[in-house]
């Protein structure tokens, strides 16, 4: 083993790779994701202290000066195993197998979210892989997005965007789901409705709802200008709901529009 491999594997030359393999590459939101890690040791011997796979999305942040930037939020962060010694170019596989997240969000629209497999090596260059995936709405967030769709909203865009430190619940951001009404009872009525799908968990989720009033008269108007036309309401919603969503839907937003 010479000094000069020792070096260049301090840089990333000639150090061990990994390369995660993913049984499929889409998911529900929930399910359980399982897989291999494939390493391939470099030209020297090298521990590799520890081994982890994040759960990564991007979402937009507004600067100061009104544009916009893109920040990395990790999800969740997975130890795979630790202590492992990968001789000279060996060949091994390292199993795993955890669950995405309930409130992942859902790959509609400009969203991405991916794996971040890294690992740690004392005095090296760290070995990392990215993977993309597909996620994919649970039964629960199924019902919901195509219950507005019955309603006669259409889905006009997805994005994950920064939120108010007061207003966090777990990560840095939202994810928001704009619809506008293009037929049935609200078309003309409102603008348009926001959904952000708070806190998730497998039979329940806390809804925001976002309800864009349109202004029809003077003093609606008013309103409007002012930006007080907008009506926020959160709900909590179970997969006892899913049967009559719809239906629970529709009452919420006549209430409010």
């Amino acid at each position: 083993m010479s000094f000069f491999s020792k070096v260049l594997a301090s840089v990333g030359i000639g150090g061990c790779k990994v390369d995660t393999k993913l049984a499929k590459a889409s998911f529900v939101q929930g399910e359980q994701i399982d897989g291999v890690i494939a390493i391939t040791g470099g030209k020297i011997d090298q521990q590799i202290e520890h081994l982890y796979i994040e759960i990564c999305c991007k979402y937009d942040v507004e600067n100061d000066d009104n544009g916009v930037s893109a920040q990395t939020a990790v999800l969740s962060r997975q130890l795979i195993t630790q202590n492992i010694t990968v001789l000279e170019g060996e060949e091994k596989e390292v199993p795993f197998s955890f669950q995405l997240p309930y409130d992942t969000p859902m790959t509609y629209g400009k969203t991405k979210v991916w794996l971040q497999t890294s690992g740690d090596i004392k005095n090296a260059m760290d070995p990392n892989d990215t993977d993309f995936i597909k996620v994919e709405p649970n039964q629960l967030s199924s019902s919901i997005l195509h219950s507005m769709e019955d309603i006669g909203f259409r889905l006009r865009e997805v994005v994950c965007e920064e939120v108010p430190r007061r207003l966090r619940d777990k990560y840095p951001f939202a994810q928001e789901w704009e619809f506008i009404p293009a037929s049935g009872e609200f078309r003309g009525r409102l603008d348009e409705i926001e959904l952000i799908f708070m806190k998730q968990s497998e039979s329940n989720v806390e809804l925001l709802i976002e309800v864009d009033r349109r202004a029809r008269d003077f003093g609606s108007f008013l309103s409007e200008l002012m930006e007080t036309d907008e009506t926020k309401l959160r709900v909590c919603l179970s997969v006892n709901d899913i049967p009559q969503m719809e239906a629970k839907l529709t009452e919420l937003i006549r209430k409010y529009a």
